[in-house]
């Protein structure tokens, strides 16, 4: 045990890759969840950049709780229209004046919001297609009493100027120098897990490449891409459910050209992953004589009656993974600087995946890390590592070599406030 109280022992499980049954899902960029998810963390993105550059700290805030109602539509072969728009509501509470300065909260949101809109899902025309609001109140006064003195300026350093609990704190080491460690806004965990499993990389991937490489040449794949992986055993099912912009196709016969389109590249990249069998399916739910089939105006769900909110689709970690150990915190549109929900749930699976590629002999490793409200965010009440080790590979081989990297990347805990901020750290 560390100083740090990170704790190492065996799991008594087989690693998730020998288990005979596995579920993954990932929801695309374009999913109403999703779009939830992505807003509210390019707001909460915006806001730590303005509170930086007019006041030279983050102050406190939160914009987690973006709620999406779905529209209507009417898609037709060769183009449609929307018959109702989609409504976008930013809820949360943020900083709106400090020592005289005034930040303008809402104005930048709603401009945060209106970029993000329009590289995710570019067919939603914003004011007309999606409307959006915003509805950003001040933080209670214990959260932002704890929150004091924890923002960082824009050189990475503290800057310990407002009053409160955070004002004391032990040191820790981040990548601009050492800096007054945060306190915990929460009792709360984090979870992750490494390596991902060969159905977890392709799931994952899938979307990625195909709202990636694959649409740039492909217009006609929406970004509302959903899939979901199933391992028994040996054999692998992947179901894509993908929504498809019907501006881009002229008849049923180039729809199903489409479809065919997006099967044949999702089977050869599932091969890039796994030697086991792989069955693909596209929109299962498509029924051609009945007329019935995923067709879209703009790309996503959210235009036909799917509604969305942030912290209902993919982890941190970017899956959905009931084989694992997860968290239920929404960790997009938190603040970066003391909410365990966010930073906890993107150290975990950091730290899983370091010890994974510095510690051989590892099969499977899970991480929880667990706050206490008003405690240095760098000294969890304690880091509760499990190992799976490979056949021949005893836990006390290993045992030594985690905690140390454990302890190293929680004194660097600040890393993950300048990563978020930069955007160098998905939330979803």
């Amino acid at each position: 045990m560390t100083e740090r109280n990170v704790r190492v022992e065996a799991l008594d499980r087989a690693p998730v890759e020998n288990q005979a049954v596995e579920i993954v899902e990932r929801k695309g960029i374009g999913h109403p969840d999703s779009i939830c998810d992505g807003v509210a963390e390019s707001v909460s993105r915006a806001l730590s950049r303005a509170y930086l550059d007019r006041v030279g700290k983050i102050l406190h805030y939160n914009t987690d709780e973006a709620q999406l109602v779905a529209g209507s539509a009417s898609p037709e072969f060769g183009g449609g229209e929307l018959t109702e728009p989609i409504y976008l509501l930013l809820v949360g509470r943020a900083t709106s004046e400090y020592e005289g300065i005034t930040i303008p909260t809402e104005p930048i949101a709603l401009r945060a919001a209106r970029e993000y809109l329009a590289e995710a899902v570019p067919r939603l025309d914003v004011g007309t297609d999606i409307v959006v609001d915003a509805r950003l109140g001040e933080g209670s006064g214990d959260l932002q009493g704890v929150f004091g003195g924890n923002g960082v300026d824009d050189a990475g350093d503290a800057d310990g100027t407002e009053t409160g609990a955070g004002n004391s704190g032990s040191p820790a080491s981040g990548s601009e120098g050492t800096r007054p460690v945060p306190m915990a806004n929460d009792t709360s965990f984090g979870v992750g897990h490494a390596p991902l499993s060969e159905t977890e990389r392709i799931v994952l991937e899938t979307e990625r490449r195909l709202n990636g490489e694959y649409a740039r040449e492909h217009p006609e794949l929406g970004p509302d891409i959903k899939v979901m992986g199933r391992r028994e055993d040996d054999h692998i099912d992947v179901t894509v459910a993908a929504a498809i912009v019907d501006e881009f196709v002229s008849g049923i016969d180039a729809y199903d050209d489409a479809i065919r389109d997006v099967h044949g590249f999702v089977r050869e990249l599932a091969g890039e992953y796994t030697d086991r069998d792989v069955a693909i399916y596209v929109n299962t739910a498509d029924d051609y004589d009945a007329g019935s089939i995923y067709l879209t105006t703009t790309g996503t769900s959210a235009e036909q009656g799917d509604d969305g909110s942030v912290g209902r689709g993919n982890r941190a970690n970017g899956l959905i993974t009931p084989n694992r150990s997860m968290s239920m915190e929404a960790t997009s549109g938190k603040n970066p600087v003391n909410h365990i929900g966010k930073i906890y749930n993107l150290l975990s699976p950091h730290i899983a995946e370091t010890v994974v590629a510095d510690v051989g002999g590892i099969r499977d490793l899970r991480v929880r890390l667990l706050s206490q409200i008003g405690q240095p965010i760098d000294h969890p009440q304690v880091a509760d590592v499990h190992v799976v080790t490979a056949s021949g590979v005893q836990i006390g081989d290993v045992e030594a070599r985690v905690e140390e990297i454990v302890d190293r990347e929680l004194a660097a805990v600040a890393d993950v406030t300048d990563r978020v901020i930069d955007g160098d750290l998905a939330t979803f």
